[in-house]
């Protein structure tokens, strides 16, 4: 209706296809980050009711422990109950949604800003996830979580020691405050919807009768939860070395690491 325009255009246009190119650009933004010690990993943490208990996982044990799943999942028993879910979902000619999570560490103190809104770290990682097909949901830290919680137990608190300069022993802001990194590990959720394509369809109009039918039916996948966490990472990749070449930007990658050096002893110092 807004583009006065066929179906066709719009479903083509709407591809998730598109992210292959968002996945290539990511995967050159890793590597770029891996020079400066910054490491990024994805992993699913939900599909359909099949959850994995909230755990506290670091960047190699997300690598090491998903590798081999089919849904990329750390739990080998969280991971029977998703493909559990997944079969149940395929029989029945129904989709799955669910939720993937995204951890960066390595990352330096203040990444982003506080000062512009469209600076702010938390606000570009929310805009370029959510762009992503099928998003529904964004969530930093805790997320939703914190939402229950009184703020004696919801904020991090601040401590100090000589080798290790500031510090916090908790992370439910997910690694960012006031639009910025604050040092610890940045941990990113995404949720996303099933995929609207069944192969039992669902009611529908037909346009140019307006009579009721049932939608088409070409092709679809049951879920799509852990190819959107690949893709996911590739977006928080490039968010970041966007947000990292802004601060230390260069010429090269000796120049870069110059100034992130001295940038390193100044806030140290």
């Amino acid at each position: 209706l807004k583009y006065d325009q066929g179906i066709r255009a719009v479903v083509e246009r709407s591809s998730a296809r598109e992210t292959a190119m968002r996945v290539a650009v990511g995967a050159a933004c890793k590597i770029l980050l891996k020079e400066f010690g910054i490491e990024i990993a994805g992993h699913v943490v939900q599909i359909g009711g099949a959850v994995l208990p909230q755990q506290e996982i670091s960047v190699e044990e997300i690598r090491k422990d998903s590798k081999d799943s089919p849904v990329r999942c750390v739990c080998k028993k969280t991971e029977k109950a998703m493909m559990q879910a997944i079969g149940k979902a395929m029989k029945s000619g129904d989709s799955l949604g669910g939720k993937y999570e995204v951890r960066a560490t390595g990352l330096p103190i203040g990444l982003g800003s506080y000062v512009h809104y469209e600076r702010k770290l938390d606000a570009r990682l929310a805009m370029i996830l959510m762009s992503q097909q099928s998003a529904k949901a964004v969530e930093i830290g805790e997320g939703v979580r914190l939402a229950a919680l009184p703020g004696s137990e919801a904020h991090d608190e601040i401590f100090y020691g000589k080798a290790r300069g500031y510090f916090h022993k908790t992370n439910h802001a997910g690694g960012l405050e006031g639009g910025m990194t604050n040092g610890a590990d940045l941990v990113v959720r995404l949720t996303m919807k099933p995929i609207a394509t069944l192969a039992r369809p669902l009611a529908s109009v037909n346009m140019k009768t307006k009579k009721a039918e049932k939608a088409d039916f070409e092709r679809s996948d049951v879920c799509a939860v852990p190819a959107g966490s690949v893709i996911g990472e590739a977006l928080v990749a490039y968010t970041l070395a966007d947000a990292f070449l802004k601060k230390f930007g260069g010429d090269s990658v000796k120049e870069i690491r110059r100034n992130y050096e001295g940038y390193l002893k100044r806030i140290r110092g």
